[in-house]
């Protein structure tokens, strides 16, 4: 994440960089910040980032170390497959309300979003290792899943009714999807154009109410003046979503992808690769930067999905993809799962990092009983509940860390 005041939280004996916005006004992004993992071996160099020190020779056999990798790799290509799937439903649902406007329609794609973007939720364990998603040169994650956001840079607000790209005809004459692309970040990471928020933020508009997610009028797509040119923009961002979204599935295609034949070639890095964002998520991004920023500041708006009010399903469905990531457990994957591997070499650290996972995944789906993300960072009570289910998540990154070490392997956490 960037763009957040610089705190630091030192819990579970991670350092983890904290940046913190607003959503409404100063929001920033979900892109991955300086997240290189290098393999455990001879050639890895003191002080690079994120880098791997080799603690060891690899626990793991090259044959069981090659088994996981490709499970998790089958997963991967299986999630994003799923999740071009359910793009294009959304893509769908957006260009037929964009057709025929209708509260019907807005409600259909909304219903839309919510349901790809559930899909979407347990793929960010594939991050922070400068894979095919957060790779520093074309890597596309800022573009599909950038965070926070400054929504008048797309659209107008209340305390700017004439702001944003839709209304600016003379920024953007044109409006598709390379236009919207090129000016994505443009002037500041807060200035985002593209992906799940943007779209979100078309659908839902601002969230200005303390019970509920924001109130978008139908009339915007109707009567407004810009009405054309905010549906050609809607249309435009989903569509760019199925594109960014299926350059993924291509790269980890078992039938010649690129990148997944690079991941397999060293299967002690992938495994490293593996652990490194499984444990970057659970203690940096998901506890740091998406639960205790709001939980300390006590503000709607630096909630992750703030528009829609969907936050705690991002939270389970991140806390569920870094269990995925250890356990393979996948509809329509079969294979042999780091779990099953770590298990036969290190049982104890298999145990600790089970029960984490179990845990961690069902106090994240209770914090739904507590009411929406900003109710429960506005009760007492349930705040701390959510700070407890926070130091939860940095404390099985020092699980994950500790699993590492036994395998041979030493991660940086930092994101």
């Amino acid at each position: 994440m960037r763009n957040r005041p610089l705190t630091r939280l030192l819990a579970a004996g991670l350092a983890l960089t904290l940046l913190g916005a607003a959503c409404s006004d100063d929001d920033g992004d979900d892109e991955s910040t300086d997240t290189s993992t290098t393999a455990a071996d001879e050639s890895t160099t003191e002080g690079d980032s994120g880098a791997t020190e080799p603690a060891g020779e690899a626990t793991l056999t090259e044959e069981q170390a090659t088994e996981a990798a490709t499970t998790y790799a089958d997963i991967v290509f299986a999630a994003y497959d799923a999740n071009v799937t359910a793009a294009t439903a959304l893509h769908d649902a957006i260009d037929a309300f964009v057709e025929a406007p209708s509260d019907e329609g807005l409600q259909a794609a909304k219903d839309a979003w919510l349901a790809a973007r559930d899909v979407y939720g347990p793929t960010e364990v594939f991050r922070f290792y400068d894979g095919p998603i957060d790779n520093p040169d074309d890597g596309p994650e800022g573009q599909i899943n950038a965070w926070p956001m400054d929504e008048a840079y797309v659209d107008y607000t209340v305390d700017d009714p004439e702001a944003g790209l839709v209304a600016d005809a003379a920024t953007l004459p044109e409006i598709t999807e390379e236009t919207i692309t090129a000016v994505n970040e443009e002037g500041g990471e807060t200035n985002i154009s593209t992906g799940w928020h943007a779209i979100e933020f078309l659908l839902w508009g601002q969230d200005l109410s303390e019970d509920g997610p924001g109130e978008r009028p139908l009339t915007d797509y109707t009567d407004d003046p810009n009405a054309e040119r905010r549906g050609q923009y809607l249309s435009a961002l989903a569509h760019l979503l199925i594109d960014d979204l299926e350059g993924l599935k291509e790269q980890w295609d078992p039938e010649g992808g690129a990148y997944r034949e690079e991941f397999l070639s060293d299967p002690n890095q992938a495994v490293t690769n593996i652990l490194r964002g499984m444990g970057a998520l659970s203690a940096g991004e998901l506890a740091g930067e998406r639960m205790l920023v709001a939980y300390d500041t006590q503000d709607q708006e630096d909630e992750h999905s703030c528009f829609s009010d969907n936050t705690v399903a991002d939270v389970v469905n991140n806390a569920k993809g870094i269990q995925l990531a250890y356990t393979g457990e996948y509809e329509g994957v079969e294979g042999t799962s780091l779990q099953s591997v770590v298990a036969e070499v290190a049982p104890d650290q298999d145990a600790a990092l089970t029960e984490a996972l179990d845990a961690n995944v069902a106090a994240a789906e209770a914090l739904g009983d507590l009411g929406t993300f900003d109710q429960i960072i506005a009760d007492e009570a349930s705040r701390e509940e959510l700070r407890t289910v926070a130091e939860s998540l940095q404390a099985q990154g020092d699980v994950i860390a500790e699993l590492a070490n036994a395998l041979g392997y030493e991660i940086s956490l930092e994101i």
